[in-house]
């Protein structure tokens, strides 16, 4: 008699980590089997929670920090029959033996558990640059619900302290950095921002981030470009003020009751080290787009691990959580049997500044050149939805390659719309398209929402007629670039008399569109020529007439006087 065949030890799961993309991975294998035993480690208190939010909590504008953490071990234990414990570090990994150790916090008790497959979903550290005081009360980083709570409770409790927080200082102008800047002003405190690069927001070209500056000083905020923090000072160890270097003459002290230090993360790869997997050029783990590292049985996810670019495909580092739920599930699918596979990503990206929406998806301008496109630009300045029912500007720059047509990237900045327009456009990327293709788009008309003639349409045809010679642009960095290295340029504005009372492009000749039939003889057919507005629409249609006159090199200012006159050399 042949005896029964025994069943199979399930397949034992271990995750460590458990914000976006450990329990995305958990939850996916669960969902896919109910035999596995699933295992989560997380050295913190709070789980699954929206990271991104936490400047949001420090504002008051969301009231309770519960909002930001609605699922405890609990809830997934009855959700999911996943065990995730809290307050337990996982401090080392042994690959060879499928093991990990584990240290029970509360206890200092350590312990050691078999795994089959091992998820490292362990993020990132906040980065701490080695500033003098910088270890003082009153110092804080946002990366973690108790980050934010010790924050909040800063600021609040200040008064019982005797010492009200008034001033604070955001060291970096990045996402966190801005956010918080956003909301600490809401709170009514006076903040200064202290920036080592050039603009705030510095993800974006810089004759976008000059916006962004622009809108941080409009609403009071002190912007320190181009200066460093090089110590903080301290009463009895608590915060009074930071030393700066760059920036203004003679402002090389700042008062503070609150430092925020947001200069970026970096992938927490130490337990990926230990086992022993290879970490990519970014210096995140490498990855296949299963989520699998170069060590059997051990997949990584979320921050610390690397992507791969949709354009390129060369491995990227962009730590986002909506990528991260998107490793999470995947890995999640595969090492249960499931097809599920990374596509890779754009790097698309949003924040909110003040009343400005900024965004962001595929290669900037600068990014597209460095990996060598000849690239042609536009920016489109037009209203999210005609102005008699409140529209308001949208800036959207586009970046194409010259050669091929293909969309690379975009960024977009306005009061409303900029969402919409930049998720368009990152999915015509994902999906290849032509910049000729964006004008065939069937978008959602309504005046509500929308103009007749979308910005995405607008984006499409201007490029497409750039490329094709039919209509050329120039940047007004281009322009200042050409004139400087001694090129003679005729630059007509073809505006009204009031329109360049206001201001103008430096050099130009005023002939109004108007009169430009009659008065083209004033210009030399021979010279290369720029007409502009205010925004390039009309200067699009004076292009057209000098062209259709029998001028041969004539280009229209991408994004008119407006964009000339928010030019980054215009800033400094």
């Amino acid at each position: 008699m042949n005896a029964l065949p025994q069943p199979s030890a399930p397949l034992k799961i271990v995750v460590v980590g458990s914000v976006a993309a450990g329990t995305s991975a958990a939850a996916k294998a669960r969902r896919n089997t109910e035999t596995a035993q699933i295992t989560v480690y997380e050295r913190d208190h709070d789980i699954s929670y929206s990271g991104c939010g936490l400047p949001y909590f420090v504002g008051g504008e969301v009231k309770d920090i519960d909002e930001l953490t609605p699922r405890d071990p609990a809830w997934f234990k009855a959700r999911y029959d996943v065990d995730v414990h809290t307050g337990h570090e996982v401090v080392a990994v042994d690959a060879d033996a499928r093991t990990v150790t584990v240290r029970d916090l509360a206890t200092d008790r350590t312990f050691v558990d078999t795994y089959d497959e091992l998820v490292l979903a362990t993020g990132v550290h906040a980065v701490v640059p080695p500033i003098p005081g910088v270890d003082s009360t009153g110092v804080f980083s946002v990366r973690t619900p108790s980050d934010a709570r010790a924050i909040r409770a800063w600021i609040e409790d200040g008064e019982s302290r005797g010492r009200v927080v008034r001033h604070a200082v955001v060291v970096g102008a990045g996402y966190i950095g801005l956010e918080m800047t956003e909301q600490l002003v809401a709170r009514g405190l006076t903040v200064t921002v202290v920036e080592a690069l050039d603009h705030a927001m510095p993800r974006l070209d810089a004759d976008m981030s000059v916006r962004v500056d622009g809108e941080l000083r409009k609403h009071g905020v002190d912007l320190r470009l181009g200066a460093v923090v090089v110590g903080i000072a301290s009463d009895d160890g608590v915060v009074t003020g930071v030393a700066v270097e760059g920036g203004p003459p003679g402002a090389d002290h700042i008062d503070a009751e609150l430092v925020i230090v947001s200069v970026g993360v970096r992938p927490n790869t130490d337990l990926a080290e230990q086992a022993g997997v290879l970490i990519g050029p970014t210096g995140a783990v490498a990855v296949d787009r299963r989520q699998r590292t170069s060590v059997e049985h051990v997949w990584a996810v979320g921050d610390v691990a690397e992507s791969f670019h949709v354009i390129t495909g060369d491995p990227v580092w962009v730590p986002l959580g909506s990528t991260a739920n998107k490793m999470g599930r995947i890995a999640g699918d595969a090492m249960t049997g499931g097809p599920l596979e990374h596509r890779g990503i754009l790097g698309t990206s949003i924040v909110r500044v003040f009343d400005l929406g900024v965004a962001q998806t595929g290669f900037t301008e600068d990014q597209a050149r460095a990996a060598g496109y000849d690239v042609e630009v536009l920016h489109n300045i037009k209203p999210d939805r005609p102005e008699y029912l409140g529209g308001k500007p949208l800036v959207l720059k586009a970046v194409a390659d010259r050669a091929t047509g293909r969309l690379l990237g975009a960024q977009a900045i306005g009061a409303t719309g900029a969402d919409k327009r930049i998720d368009v456009l990152a999915t015509a990327i994902t999906f290849g398209a032509d910049v000729a293709d964006l004008f065939h788009l069937d978008l959602a008309y309504s005046p509500t929402y929308a103009t007749t003639k979308d910005p995405v349409h607008y984006t499409g045809m201007a490029l497409t007629n750039a490329i094709h010679g039919q209509a050329p642009l120039v940047t007004p960095t281009e322009l200042d670039r050409r004139r400087a290295d001694g090129e003679l340029i005729q630059v007509v504005d073809v505006r009204s008399a009031k329109d360049r009372a206001r201001s103008a492009v430096p050099d130009s000749v005023h002939i109004p569109l108007a009169e430009l039939r009659k008065r083209s003889s004033e210009l030399d057919p021979a010279l290369p020529t720029i007409t502009y507005c205010n925004k390039g629409v009309t200067g699009n249609a004076g292009q057209n007439v000098l062209r259709n006159l029998g001028f041969t090199d004539v280009a229209n200012l991408s994004g008119g006087n407006q964009s000339y006159q928010a030019r980054p050399a215009a800033s400094s």
